[in-house]
């Protein structure tokens, strides 16, 4: 009975000692604003403008996507959102799949979710204008420019 309670104190001390060394996850959580011009036909193009706020930083970035399904028209979308699981900042940079629906007849409305290989999501939703139905998956590559970020 003795070396039971023994045993068991010691493998609850060790567990105790385990949790102090574990390190909570440092993944980053950011604001992100964008502004992006798209026209098409079933394969649409489209760039824009954006900022990343992480950490009370401003960090510029350019997006540049193609898109393949159904679209057809032109718009001007200001979204807004949130950028989850950056690892690093540099982890931002890249290929993301995205999957949205929107509609805009003069104004509208919009929501795209994006995941790159890093694990990066950003969710986007915001205001449209223009003439435009979209139903697509698309390519959206992201370039993070880091010189230019700025307090905020």
């Amino acid at each position: 009975m003795w070396k039971r309670r023994t045993m068991i104190r010691l493998a609850l001390a060790v567990l105790a000692i385990s949790i102090g060394f574990t390190r909570p996850s440092q993944a980053i959580t950011g604001t992100v604003r964008v502004t992006v011009v798209k026209a098409g036909f079933a394969v649409g193009a489209g760039g824009g403008r954006g900022v990343l706020t992480v950490r009370h930083r401003k960090y510029p970035f350019t997006v540049r996507g193609l898109s393949v399904g159904l679209s057809a028209g032109a718009s001007i979308s200001r979204l807004v959102g949130r950028a989850d699981h950056i690892g690093e900042l540099s982890d931002f940079t890249g290929t993301y799949s995205v999957v949205g629906a929107g509609v805009a007849l003069i104004g509208g409305i919009g929501g795209v979710q994006l995941r790159n290989d890093k694990g990066v999501t950003i969710n986007l939703q915001g205001a449209r204008a223009g003439l435009e139905l979209a139903a697509n998956v698309s390519k959206v590559v992201i370039i993070l420019d880091q010189s230019r970020s700025t307090p905020n």
